[in-house]
């Protein structure tokens, strides 16, 4: 599976680890929104669209299920971001 497209909303909000939203597709037919860009303690890293299930416990909607298309998603989302700065 290969990301066909990716598109990058950058959020500016002062304090906040979100550093934008991310629209992936996936081989041209499959469409991912609401993909976060955080700041992590070490590195930037995509965090799959998730809801509240509890107090303190999310579940992730849509999410890799290895490594390396983890890796590929995260990849590309990054070089998109990097690209508009």
């Amino acid at each position: 599976m290969e990301v066909t497209k990716v598109t990058v909303q950058k959020e500016e909000k002062t304090g906040s680890r979100v550093k934008g939203y991310a629209v992936i597709e996936l081989d041209g037919v499959l469409k991912i929104n609401g993909i976060r860009l955080i700041e992590g303690n070490s590195r930037l890293f995509a965090a799959m669209p998730n809801r509240k299930v509890g107090d303190d416990k999310y579940i992730d909607y849509v999410y890799p299920i290895n490594k390396e298309l983890r890796e590929k998603i995260e990849k590309a989302i990054i070089e998109e971001y990097e690209k508009e700065n």
